[in-house]
């Protein structure tokens, strides 16, 4: 074959190559729709089908790489530890997972995975990837208060635990009537976690004054601070009085965001 004919050789393959290209794009774009439309519809299966076959067709389009992700996600049942259960979530974090290969700032895809270890109960992770949020966005209330929520709910599974196996049910106000041996447990174990909630807490109300989630955990954080007391009657004092100061600026903010959802909601816009 002579040079010329090998040339021509060549560009025909080329362009048949770019034209191969260029249809699974668009098959993989009408994919994408197909996905899109059922995923509206929560056929999330269906729409994890075409959102697949989208990646097949563009192992490049990252949009696609999200939805399939997305709907992975939607399909994981909250507290659920069965081993079906944790498949879907698995493939749902590498699915993200690859988006932040390609862009490690990827607040959705980050915001994702911690809410799919959060619920699968691994809130260890949860929280390493709320604080990846955080260092992209430090001012993301959200990713504060959900740090501080999640602290919480080890804080108060730790505490009904150790209370159970003293007999006594928690109260929300010290528990007062535990043994010693009780509140020293409960205090190794939940200190860490209450100053780390507190910090946090602290945090998201710093940047949504009117948080109210964020202040009504900040008075059941200070309740678990409360079990620390171990008989020192100022320090339960101290602690139950800063719970019920945020049980009060919790139902201040409720009654100023009803009040701007009201004046939205009649007047198309929102007083400042």
């Amino acid at each position: 074959m002579t040079l010329t004919a090998r040339i021509s050789a060549t560009a025909a393959l080329l362009v048949l190559m770019i034209s191969a290209t260029g249809c699974n794009k668009l098959r993989s774009r009408d994919q994408l729709v197909k996905g899109i439309a059922a995923f509206k519809n929560a056929q999330y299966e269906v729409a994890t089908n075409h959102f697949q076959k989208a990646v097949e067709l563009d192992p490049t389009d990252a949009t696609s790489k999200l939805y399939l992700a997305t709907a992975y996600s939607s399909q994981v049942v909250p507290n659920m530890e069965t081993p079906e259960n944790m498949k879907i979530a698995q493939k749902a974090i590498d699915g993200f997972q690859e988006v932040l290969n390609r862009d490690p700032k990827d607040l959705t895809a980050l915001k994702q995975i911690a809410s799919i270890y959060r619920q699968t109960k691994r809130s260890d992770l949860a929280k390493q990837y709320e604080q990846k949020v955080i260092d992209v966005d430090p001012n993301d209330a959200e990713a504060n208060y959900t740090i501080g929520a999640v602290d919480w709910i080890d804080e108060y599974k730790n505490a009904t635990t150790i209370l159970a196996a003293d007999g006594i049910k928690e109260d929300g106000e010290g528990n007062v009537k535990m043994s010693k041996g009780a509140c020293a447990k409960i205090k190794a174990v939940n200190q860490p976690l209450v100053e780390e909630g507190l910090k946090y807490l602290h945090r998201a109300v710093e940047i949504n004054p009117t948080y109210e989630d964020a202040m009504s955990y900040l008075n059941l954080t200070y309740r678990r601070q409360a079990d620390f007391a171990c008989g020192d009657s100022a320090a339960l004092k101290a602690s139950l009085a800063q719970a019920d100061e945020w049980n009060q600026k919790a139902m201040g903010a409720r009654k100023i965001n009803e009040q701007k959802k009201e004046e939205k909601a009649t007047h198309g816009v929102v007083s400042q």
